[in-house]
């Protein structure tokens, strides 16, 4: 377009102005993000979408975070401000978020630390000298009359899950209530997993089976049982399921003392009951060469030493049923003298579905009546022999009463100590399949798939997966060339074009 005077130079100019504004206004709701991690780590989940979707009122973030923090410190902001501008966009306007740098502003400073937000220390090299440094890494969530806040932001990993647990506790009225069971003698330390529960739920500790099941409570937690129930907890907990409430179980069939290296197997009614709902759990250990260690005291020369050794009876759960939401997304679980759980002409009177959920790898074993808890390979022979494929060691039956039709699921994990400290409740891993069941069992899946988003366990396969050993060395030590040989090739080829450049350059100017 030729200009041929002042108006035409306006109107052109105008128009390019307005332009600009429609694309801006256009791309804050209407914006595309390559993302080519295989989780998209980087982009908002579905899940995230869905629940900062159903905001219907202003939500105001407000992050305190320092200014030039070093490394990774430094991304993280980035990063946070990346996603916070997706959860706006995607929010219709409803969510809004704001930095505030506090370091050089008392007003700031008191505001951070009236929501929670202390200074922490942080180690930074300025002007050549290292210097402890306090600095800011935290936000403030405000909705309504309600608040959440977020400390300390030392990662990236898992701080989408956390702003959108929060969002979602905030925006959602309902908070759904976790009972955990307390049957006879039966105490088991679950604090930790407690404290998790806690942060999603309201969690009701000891909930006697003597006495009805109150009925606010949607999913039952029953720690490994040791003993008979009582005939009046039996029945409880028969009428509590019937009336549709859901079971989460963790339950083996043989006590273990690993400290007397004595295995005996448990008499209880439970099995019985289990088995009425299609879940069969057959008397025996489950063995499996994908596992954790122990610290074995040896002599080595002169020395009494303890020695870390390979451990079957405490499999590493890395197979899970892909097509069951609850599990999708898992990498790993560690459980601890698991039982198998019979998968095979599978029957009740009241069951509707059996689905098979945790499975062994497929060089595992399986050992029953005579246990030999040794963990010296030289002396358990059981533990060169471990060829049997895949075995269940988690499953989930849906049943329904055949009178009123109301429906129910139970989930069981073969292993008694699964919500204890002292075992899987101490797994971050463990924890999030625990949670996936329970969103599951209350029909709210929003944040389950978000939950294994992250990676948590990403080693090279093992013989146990099938992976010879000497291929996982030769990708070992390709991994360790390639990014060298890479930065290397790179160096090369911009040396010799720089000095073909300069070449080049100097036989133009003597011509």
């Amino acid at each position: 377009m030729q200009l041929d005077n002042k108006k035409s130079t306006f109107i052109f100019t105008a128009i390019i102005i307005v332009s600009v504004i429609f694309l801006n206004i256009i791309s804050r709701n209407w914006f595309a993000r390559f993302d080519l991690t295989d989780n998209k780590m980087y982009s908002l989940s579905s899940s995230s979408k869905s629940v900062v979707g159903k905001i219907d009122d202003l939500f105001t973030i407000k992050i305190y975070f320092s200014d030039q923090l070093p490394g990774q410190y430094g991304n993280n902001r980035r990063y946070l401000q990346d996603i916070l501008e997706e959860y706006s966009a995607y929010s219709s306007g409803n969510l809004r978020f704001e930095f505030y740098v506090p370091d050089s502003d008392e007003d700031l400073a008191a505001d951070a630390q009236k929501y929670g937000i202390q200074p922490v220390q942080l180690q930074v090299v300025e002007n050549d000298k290292v210097e402890i440094k306090k600095v800011y890494m935290g936000l403030v969530l405000l909705y309504e009359d309600k608040r959440e806040t977020i400390p300390v932001i030392q990662t990236s990993t898992g701080l989408e899950y956390d702003i959108t647990t929060k969002i979602k506790q905030m925006v959602e009225d309902k908070r759904n209530v976790i009972g955990v069971a307390s049957i006879g003698s039966n105490l088991v330390e679950n604090q930790n997993l407690i404290q998790s529960l806690n942060e999603r739920y309201v969690v009701q500790p000891n909930i006697a089976l003597s006495t009805p099941v109150p009925d606010n409570i949607e999913v039952l937690l029953i720690n490994g049982i040791n003993d008979t129930l009582a005939v009046n907890e039996e029945k409880e907990l028969k009428a509590y399921i019937n009336r549709g409430g859901n079971v989460f179980i963790a339950q083996n069939h043989i006590s273990v003392d690993i400290q007397t290296q004595q295995a005996n197997p448990i008499q209880s009614n439970i099995f019985d009951l289990l088995q009425s709902y299609g879940l069969e759990l057959n008397e025996n250990l489950v063995l499996d060469n994908n596992c954790g260690q122990v610290n074995v005291q040896q002599q080595v020369g002169p020395f009494r030493m303890a020695v870390p050794m390979d451990y079957p009876f405490l499999p590493v759960i890395k197979k899970f049923n892909k097509d069951e939401l609850m599990v999708n997304g898992l990498e790993s679980m560690s459980l601890i003298f698991p039982s198998e759980i019979k998968s095979d002409s599978v029957y009740a009177d009241n069951l509707v579905e059996f689905v098979p959920l945790l499975f062994t790898s497929n060089q595992s074993g399986i050992m029953s009546q005579f246990y030999n808890l040794n963990p010296d390979k030289k002396v358990n022979p059981i533990f060169n022999q471990l060829n049997l494929n895949s075995l269940v060691v988690g499953a989930r039956s849906l049943i329904a009463n055949q009178t009123s039709g109301t429906q129910s699921n139970i989930v069981l994990v073969s292993d008694s100590r699964f919500f204890s400290d002292q075992g899987g409740g101490s797994s971050a891993e463990n924890r999030i399949f625990t949670m996936n069941v329970l969103d599951f069992m209350f029909g709210d899946s929003e944040l389950i798939s978000l939950r294994s988003r992250e990676v948590t366990d990403r080693p090279l396969l093992s013989e146990a997966d099938g992976v010879d050993s000497k291929v996982r060395l030769t990708w070992k030590i390709v991994n360790m060339l390639l990014p060298s040989g890479f930065v290397i090739g790179l160096g090369v080829f911009i040396m010799r074009y720089n000095r073909k450049r300069s070449e080049k350059i100097k036989a133009e100017f003597n011509e």
